[in-house]
């Protein structure tokens, strides 16, 4: 691959805002046949509920981003721990041949300030930007989902909203997992705010309904997104910031000003593929594409080494600790920062970035700068779907509200679970966040902005077609994650099943040299000893991933659940 040609398309993320109010700022697609190019749709799903939802909305002939849409409605009601209308996210779509991305990361609200979360001597007051009303930023799903169905969706509106609002009014069967996350919730909140009054029925087996949220998903159906901007919704929303301790931030007006925002995805060639993924405010998308090139330019060190062996562990750490150096210098909202995304995916930097890997040893992490010059934890519980439909568009999709149940607060009155994703931010420039990753000035909280993530929904392509739909949560081994599928897959050659089941491991520059294992595959034994006798720190985590990819081989999609969580895959004819 040529260096420069390979990234042109990402030199400049264009951002346009997405509507006057909430009217469509862009005419619907024309909805007329379409020839199928594909034998089947296919999806990859969180849960079996919003697979039904998706096979529902393909046989009333909705295409890839109808059902997209209904996937992240119904996940709002049946994995409440995750999916969500109180939260934000990004989305990726490649419909009618061209590449989209649609930024519905959460904002922070007007009345927010750098020191925020700072106590009167200037240290970060624990827990602040995790827990209660003051941890909760903008939300965004909502006004994202309605902007992508409006400017691409074959259905009418409320065609994508009926089977969520079917699954909170009528209930739905909760599962063992979900049961058991929302026991470790209530202990981890503490009866500090009111997530004990609307979750304490959540056991395993019972059919849970939740009446107050199929009331907002109405008001969503029938009037758009203003149904959760304006009016009702909204009000109960910024009454809920003084539930609790009262001093959250958002009011009636950070709501209305919410806008998403249509920005130019980050465009990549590898091995012969387009890669097409999410831009800043994601870290995620440009860490993928640099993580991908410099495998690649370090081609004769991989040669011949074994997949997850010592040496192959160490050389991709080597790759991973300047990523996230870059990471935590140079990115943030590019609407408040300029973001030099065509100098970081450039291949000349990339080369010269691979060129200073140490095959033999790790690389001392002090001397490991951002690459440019000069010099956070992210929560792992998002969620993650990939759609194809028969016509050959795709949605790749991750959204969150950050930690399992977000902030723990849940708006009075609507059932609504508020995200924590202040916490996103750097609340002390230098200073980790939940995931241990440290940001930078470009991440510093202002009004209005978006903080920094590392959601990273991702669609490759090859001749104009759709061959991979990838994406996970995980926070910080979000795009680690996905870089180590992929290889898994194309450098591998492994059966998709293996390719997603296979260990994973993940380093990020801080703490120095340290290896984080999955429970799923841990390191161990003689793996383990030989890893440590190289220099580095073995450190267990408890979630490495929940993949849900989409592989297209000629006509046939073959889908993929992570065996990690409780994901499903449908193929529907």
């Amino acid at each position: 691959m040529t260096m420069l040609n390979r990234f042109k398309s990402s030199a400049v993320v264009l951002a346009t805002v997405a509507g006057i109010g909430f009217l469509p700022n862009a005419p619907a697609y024309a909805k007329g046949p379409q020839p199928a190019v594909l034998t089947s749709a296919a999806v990859a799903v969180a849960d079996k509920y919003s697979a039904d939802a998706a096979e529902r909305i393909f046989k009333e002939g909705g295409n890839a981003i109808d059902a997209a849409v209904a996937i992240a409605f119904t996940l709002a009601v049946t994995y409440p721990e995750a999916g969500n209308i109180g939260g934000g996210g990004f989305m990726t779509i490649y419909k009618d041949g061209k590449p989209y991305f649609i930024d519905y990361r959460e904002r922070a609200p007007l009345a927010a300030t750098k020191d925020m979360y700072l106590d009167k001597d200037g240290n970060v007051v624990k827990g602040m930007s995790l827990y209660g009303p003051r941890a909760v930023g903008v939300p965004g799903t909502v006004a994202g989902m309605w902007e992508a169905q409006k400017r691409f969706g074959k259905l009418k509106w409320k065609q994508v909203l009926a089977p969520a609002i079917h699954y909170a009014r009528d209930g739905f069967v909760v599962d063992e997992q979900l049961a058991q996350r929302g026991v470790d919730a209530s202990k981890e909140f503490g009866g500090k705010t009111n997530f004990d009054k609307y979750f304490s029925g959540l056991k395993a087996g019972v059919n849970f309904k939740q009446p107050d949220l199929a009331d907002v998903l109405t008001r969503i159906a029938n009037d758009g997104a203003e149904g959760f901007y304006k009016g009702k919704t909204a009000e109960l929303i910024a009454a809920s910031m003084k539930t609790g301790d009262g001093n959250g931030l958002i009011t009636t007006e950070d709501l209305a000003q919410y806008r998403a925002v249509w920005r130019q995805p980050v465009q990549a060639k590898w091995n012969g593929y387009d890669v097409i993924t999410a831009p800043p405010p994601s870290s995620g998308g440009i860490g993928l594409v640099q993580l991908l090139k410099m495998k690649a330019d370090l081609k004769q060190d991989f040669e011949g080494v074994k997949l997850n062996s010592p040496q192959y562990i160490h050389l991709v750490a080597e790759i991973e600790k300047r990523v996230f150096a870059d990471r935590a210098q140079y990115l943030g909202d590019p609407d408040f920062y300029k973001v030099p995304i065509s100098q970081l995916t450039d291949d000349a930097y990339i080369a010269k970035r691979a060129g200073e890997v140490n095959p033999k040893e790790p690389s001392d992490t002090k001397s490991v700068q951002p690459g440019l010059g000069t010099t956070m934890p992210e929560k792992a519980e998002t969620t993650h779907f990939s759609v194809v439909d028969k016509w050959g568009n795709a949605v790749s999709n991750t959204y969150t509200i950050n930690g399992y149940f977000g902030s723990g607060v849940i708006a009075d009155g609507t059932g609504i679970v508020l995200n924590d994703e202040m916490d996103d931010f750097s609340a002390k420039p230098g200073v980790a966040n939940m995931f241990g990753v440290v940001g930078s000035d470009a991440n510093a909280i202002e009004p209005k902005k978006r903080p920094l993530s590392s959601m990273s929904p991702t669609i490759m392509t090859k001749n104009g077609k759709v061959s991979l739909v990838i994406g996970t949560p995980g926070g910080s081994r979000i795009f680690t994650s996905i870089f180590q599928v992929i290889n898994n897959i194309y450098d591998f050659k492994m059966p998709l099943k293996e390719a997603v089941g296979a260990m994973r491991f993940h380093h990020q520059l801080l703490p120095p040299n340290t290896i984080f294992w999955e429970p799923y595959h841990p390191i161990e034994g003689e793996l383990a000893k030989q890893i440590e006798a190289r220099g580095y720190t073995l450190k267990g985590q408890d979630f490495s991933g929940d993949i849900q990819v989409i592989k297209i081989d000629g006509k046939t999609p073959e889908a993929m659940a992570d065996p990690r969580g409780r994901g499903v895959t449908r193929i529907i004819h």
